[in-house]
């Protein structure tokens, strides 16, 4: 079941791949920027995840926390040099989709199948470019996975949620700013 807006964030406690244990509890005085991703070979998340990680530190200066989900396996991302240089960022491997299941994230097949071939080698081109991953799906990764984002206000209430339509479509990084600066 898709979250919504207004209610308190699902409290999740996990090692990220860089052995640091997670405690979504401890952000509490915190905002956060929680982000849900495909598997690590992904261009389309990759992206996402090398604009996201330049914005790290504007938003950290702001109160401004950051964690990322992916599917995949920990060592699917520890071989990958991209992922590993994600720190000081929270990577957590859910290859169980355990939290993806409990914020709600879909899985649709056709959804993502759409996307995917409408939109690839434009992606391909530009994730080469700068240097992200992409490579078929890797030890029980999946393509049916949908992102979603959401924003995580000071107390763990979830204030704005993000469930991809396809595979382009994340919350726009204007809104991320403007929630860390209020």
């Amino acid at each position: 079941m898709k979250l919504e807006s207004n209610l308190s964030a699902p409290v999740f406690k996990q090692k990220d791949i860089f052995g640091r244990m997670i405690d979504l509890a401890e952000y509490r005085d915190k905002k956060v920027f929680l982000g849900f991703f495909r598997h690590a070979g992904c261009p389309f998340c990759n992206i996402r995840v090398h604009t996201l990680s330049k914005m790290h530190e504007e938003l950290s200066a702001k109160g401004m926390e950051m964690v990322f989900f992916f599917e995949s396996k920990e060592k699917v991302l520890l071989n990958s040099i991209f992922h590993r240089e994600v720190s000081p960022i929270p990577l957590i491997a859910d290859p169980e989709k355990k939290w993806y299941d409990a914020y709600g994230l879909e899985n649709s097949g056709f959804k993502s199948a759409v996307s995917h071939i409408s939109s690839f080698v434009q992606t391909a081109f530009k994730a080469r470019s700068l240097g992200a991953p992409m490579h078929l799906m890797a030890d029980g990764e999946s393509i049916s996975t949908m992102p979603a984002e959401f924003l995580i206000d000071k107390g763990l209430i979830v204030k704005e949620v993000h469930y991809s339509d396809n595979l382009r479509d994340r919350m726009n990084t204007e809104k991320i700013r403007a929630f860390a600066e209020a």
